[in-house]
């Protein structure tokens, strides 16, 4: 380990390990401008949405880690060492502190980078749709949106695991409905206060009848503190079939 370095695999490892930290570190460039441009090139709101909830956080994480891959690799090739030992000792360096800042960047993006999503997908999701005529739509209310909804979105509705929102033309009659997934979103945890509380599982304490309204028990797990809470929820009183006349 103590023995020297040839000059000549040196210059060569600075020379060819820099070509790859720019390469690597350009790629993870790419990943982020991709994913602005996939953005701005995307003007249906909520196909927006689904883009931001589904893909947003995994390639920022991505494109981060790539870019510092890339400077590690840069800042080696920045190392006159000339003993193997010396060049093992900054590799190790190197290698440990991108490491921690990877460390660190994961958790932001996993533990406080899910708040500011939050903001702005409620802010996409409630804003004002524009029908093909060129006119503002209305978002109904969870009573005015049945008569548009058939049974079984309204059955998932009640179950908690979808949410629908319907927007209408009042003008020209044009609706639109959206579904949302209930238990895509983790809320914040009382205990850590991170955003890592989500559903566990679900249980129907009580069915829906015609006459009597059920209860559906949800239990919720902290990813990041491990805190458990349940909390109690109301199923709708199934509809009664309408009478058909001969």
């Amino acid at each position: 380990m103590t023995d020297p370095i040839s000059p000549n695999l040196l210059e060569a490892w600075n020379k060819y390990a820099g070509y790859l930290a720019f390469a690597v570190a350009g790629v993870g460039v790419l990943v982020l401008l991709g994913h602005y441009l996939k953005l701005l090139t995307t003007k249906d709101l909520k196909s927006r949405y689904d883009y931001i909830n589904m893909h947003e956080i995994n390639l920022m994480w991505y494109g981060f880690l790539l870019i510092l891959i890339g400077i590690a690799l840069f800042v080696n090739t920045l190392t006159s060492a000339t003993t193997w030992l010396w060049f093992s000792v900054i590799i190790f360096i190197s290698g440990m502190m991108t490491m921690i800042v990877g460390v660190v960047i994961q958790n932001v993006l996993k533990f406080y980078y899910p708040f500011f999503i939050e903001k702005r997908l409620k802010k996409l999701r409630y804003a004002p749709r524009i029908s093909p005529d060129g006119r503002k739509m209305k978002l109904l209310s969870e009573e005015e949106e049945d008569v548009y909804l058939d049974e079984g979105m309204q059955a998932e509705e009640d179950a908690f695991s979808v949410d629908y929102d319907v927007w209408i033309d009042e003008v020209s009659g044009f609706t639109k409905i959206e579904k949302y997934n209930g238990r895509l979103h983790a809320l914040q945890c009382p205990e850590c206060n991170y955003q890592t509380l989500k559903v566990d599982r679900e249980e129907v304490i009580q069915a829906a009848t015609d006459t009597e309204e059920g209860e559906l028990m949800k239990y919720y797990t902290c990813g990041y503190c491990g805190h458990k809470e349940r909390k109690s929820f109301t199923i709708a009183r199934l509809k009664e079939p309408e009478e058909t006349t001969a």
